[in-house]
């Protein structure tokens, strides 16, 4: 029962401490104030429009900047898919949180409080709190990841249309719209940001700024410095695909070489288990019957 009453406590204090951050909301200064690090005059706050404040901007503004700065980040790597934005995720990982919390104070209430109960909700609550950000952070793993294995591929492409007599953006367009996959969509951005009038080097930098894989930012920063030293793109494309095709076969090479060490974990505790039972039961259940026959 003192658990339950700390439990109770704890949660009465949440609500008590949620109630009064949506009765009090913070002032939301006009994002191109913010952007420019200008702060407003008080007079002139009513001539500029202001944000919308709802609960879920109250949230992202009451917690860390840079953890907020991560979740945007991540949203980024993971080429912000519709419905995963900063607000939703902080929103979520309230609502799971306080559902995780209610749901396992029903578990160690019922049946009476074990100290084994508490341990498995307090498990449960950290869980449902780190969900969304394994989530966000996994698909933009899992899609750097992908932007990495495609790109040795793409430059082949590439370097055999410039070869062919096309021009770097040619070709670049070529292989993006034959190609799948978020580097196909990356490269489609790039071409879309230049056809509107932005050169080839922000279109480049906006680029390497989307992405977290070390072989694209170096063939980013390739492209932009051979487009500022004149440098022809065709010997970049040529040097850059064998260098991407040697990495891959590298990285490859080294993921064979981790098996070995990542196989003897699940050998040991899950194979030789099994396979002790199966070769000393027999022997065991003899000994136990000799020795019950003589008894």
């Amino acid at each position: 029962m003192p658990i339950f009453i700390v439990v109770t406590g704890a949660l009465t204090a949440i609500a008590f401490g949620v109630f009064v951050f949506l009765l009090f909301p913070a002032k939301v200064k006009s994002r191109a104030a913010v952007a420019d690090g200008v702060d407003v005059a008080p007079e002139a706050v009513a001539a500029v429009p202001v944000q919308q404040s709802t609960i879920g901007t109250r949230f992202v503004a009451a917690a860390p900047k840079g953890y907020i700065a991560w979740i945007e980040r991540q949203i980024r790597f993971a080429g912000r898919p519709i419905g995963w934005t900063v607000t939703r995720i902080v929103v979520w990982k309230v609502v799971l949180t306080v559902l995780a919390i209610i749901f396992g104070t029903m578990f160690v209430v019922s049946g009476g409080v074990q100290p084994f109960k508490v341990i498995i909700a307090i498990v449960i609550v950290a869980i449902a709190f780190f969900v969304p950000d394994v989530l966000i952070n996994s698909r933009a793993h899992d899609r750097q990841i992908a932007i990495t294995n495609a790109l040795p591929d793409t430059l082949d492409q590439m370097t055999i249309a410039v070869e062919a007599g096309l021009g770097f953006d040619a070709a670049m367009a070529k292989s993006a719209r034959n190609g799948k996959g978020p580097l196909a969509e990356e490269l489609i951005r790039v071409l879309q940001d230049m056809s509107i009038g932005r050169t080839r080097r922000d279109s480049f930098l906006e680029l390497e700024y989307r992405t977290n894989s070390p072989d694209l930012k170096r063939f980013v920063r390739a492209v932009v410095q051979a487009d500022a030293y004149g440098i022809a793109l065709g010997d970049v494309l040529r040097v850059q695909a064998g260098e991407m095709r040697l990495k891959r076969r590298q990285r490859a090479e080294e993921q064979a070489q981790k098996v070995t060490v990542k196989i003897l974990f699940p050998l040991i505790f899950c194979l030789l288990p099994v396979l002790l039972i199966v070769v000393m039961a027999p022997a065991v259940i003899g000994i136990i019957n000799a020795f019950s026959q003589v008894g």
